[in-house]
């Protein structure tokens, strides 16, 4: 079974194959993922490794978090699942309800715009 790491600290500069040839000295490496935003297309600065047994992601994780890679100490750990980000997901934000005697308008005329 393989088993997914996340890679933190990373350097903007830091691709794909540099993240796969570094990880490759820890065991099999099945699938690499940096996650870049969509609207640059530049990395954000972390990613997905994944090993292909329990004991190699644990082998890496032991050579490589708090590592140089590229200039920059790497986090890396177990990558835990993904949070609920569908339409039945909890929302935040949104204010309480206005009542139109909530405005202190005072003497002023009221503006049109």
């Amino acid at each position: 079974m393989s088993t997914k790491l996340y890679v933190g600290n990373l350097s903007f500069d830091t691709n794909d194959q540099d993240l796969r040839n570094a990880f490759s000295a820890a065991g099999n490496v099945t699938d690499v993922a940096l996650i870049s935003d969509k609207m640059t297309g530049r990395s954000r600065g972390f990613g997905f490794v994944t090993m292909s047994t329990p004991e190699e992601a644990q082998e890496a994780i032991r050579q490589f978090h708090g590592k140089d890679l590229d200039g920059r100490n790497l986090t890396v750990n177990e990558a835990r699942p993904r949070e609920n980000f569908g339409p039945d997901a909890p929302r935040g934000g949104g204010g309480g309800r206005r009542f139109s005697n909530d405005r202190d308008r005072g003497d002023r005329p009221q503006r049109r715009y």
